[in-house]
């Protein structure tokens, strides 16, 4: 087998970096300030001065909520290996109380090697976790309750958030309820008596700035000096990574696409498009690697729908938009061919059809949804006196045309005109 290539090594590196999201969310944990800090210190605090504590992690998907709690939870459990038990459930799959009961009982079973039993009701699953709890106090160990989906957990009669944070109210307990959640007002869909026993903390998860934004495209880009590469592919790679980042293209880049999803999850993915288009040869990325991913990432369906059209369903749309810009509010199949007709006569084109012809491309355009009827009533009426409406922009249809193999040039000129 022959000596692995410095590229294909590099390439092997930052993907399994991009994936790894203990190595992506390490360098934004280093301030006091960071959401890994704030949790961090609240999470501690329950395990050494014994206290019970509740919290919200609120931000959209892929914010990093429950990234940064793994981090938390993992540090956390090297430096108190004996202190502290872990249990997960996820409302999507545990928001029933009898499945939740049952599931947490499984995992305090699993974690002190214990028996669990299937059989077990209701009621003995919740005295089990409350006893638990109990004995975990009495013993200085603390139960870390991570809810993902919490949301979920707030429908219904909430019986397993009141029971966990009911129990939380003794002085013998010890443990801390994390809720993960992508809503912002979870909090408020609690129940009074839920609402109550709850320490309404809340660590909301926003957006990464852009120093922050940059500082995290060196960590995941850049190749360590002393490592097994050659040092002289270390410096060219990570000066081609230098250059290409504090280009203003690059960066107009960036900005497009984090203003459609800004979250972190998503800058992974986008860079994780453009290294896998990374030229082997060469060993280097280049902008165009980026421009690459951020084209495959950014599918606009209207357009490619335009693109697809035939040289006669291009001209059913230049002409339905020209009757739009002549403040025709209300049109049909007939009107559209009088258009037709006038361009056709206008400039003497060579692409005209007989009616019959141009209702079947009507009909395609609508099965594409890049046309639709303008109102639900009269639909015992035919097809080709119905009211119609674009559902693509100015701007889309011309940018999809411009890209078309074989949009003839009159058409951009008259949807110009």
């Amino acid at each position: 087998m022959g000596k692995e290539n410095p590229a294909e090594k590099a390439l092997n590196l930052i993907r399994g970096r991009l994936c790894d999201p203990t190595f992506v969310f390490r360098p934004l944990s280093g301030s006091s300030d960071s959401n890994y800090s704030k949790l961090k210190f609240i999470v501690s605090t329950s395990i050494t001065e014994g206290c019970n504590n509740s919290i919200l992690l609120l931000g959209p998907r892929g914010s990093g909520k429950a990234a940064v709690l793994d981090l938390v939870v993992g540090d956390l459990i090297e430096e108190y290996p004996d202190s502290v038990t872990l249990i997960r459930l996820n409302g999507l799959l545990h928001s029933e109380d009898i499945c939740a009961f049952k599931e947490i009982a499984r995992q305090l079973c699993m974690e002190h090697h214990l028996l669990f039993s299937k059989m077990a009701s209701f009621d003995e699953n919740s005295q089990f976790i409350i006893a638990m709890l109990r004995e975990c106090g009495l013993a200085h160990k603390t139960i870390i309750f991570v809810l993902d989906e919490f949301d979920m957990f707030a429908q219904g009669k909430q019986r397993l958030l009141y029971s966990l944070l009911d129990a939380m109210q003794s002085v013998t307990s010890q443990a801390v309820v994390v809720g993960i959640s992508s809503r912002l007002d979870a909090d408020q869909l609690l129940e009074k008596r839920v609402r109550s026993r709850f320490s309404h903390r809340k660590i909301l998860f926003l957006p990464p700035s852009r120093e922050e934004i940059d500082s995290l495209l060196e960590h995941l880009l850049s190749l360590p000096a002393d490592s097994s590469f050659p040092s002289g592919y270390v410096s060219q790679f990570n000066e081609k990574i230098k250059n290409i980042t504090s280009d203003t293209r690059f960066k107009d880049m960036l900005k497009t696409f984090l203003n459609a999803n800004s979250t972190v999850n998503s800058l992974l993915k986008f860079i994780f498009r453009a290294v896998s288009s990374m030229n082997l040869e060469s060993g280097l990325l280049s902008l165009e690697n980026f421009k690459t991913a951020l084209s495959s990432m950014q599918r606009q369906p209207k357009l490619e729908a335009v693109r697809d059209c035939s040289i006669l369903e291009l001209y059913l749309l230049v002409c339905m938009r020209r009757l739009e810009v002549k403040e025709q509010i209300s049109y049909n199949f007939i009107g559209v061919m009088k258009e037709y007709k006038t361009i056709h006569d206008s400039f003497q084109t060579s692409d005209y059809y007989a009616q019959n012809v141009c209702l079947r491309a009507f009909e395609h355009l609508r099965e594409r949804e890049v046309i639709c009827y303008a109102e639900n009533r009269g639909q015992s009426q035919a097809g080709e006196y119905r009211p119609m409406k674009l559902l693509i922009s100015a701007s889309e249809l011309h940018q999809g045309m411009r890209s078309h193999a074989c949009c003839p040039a009159i058409l951009l000129k008259l949807l110009d005109h």
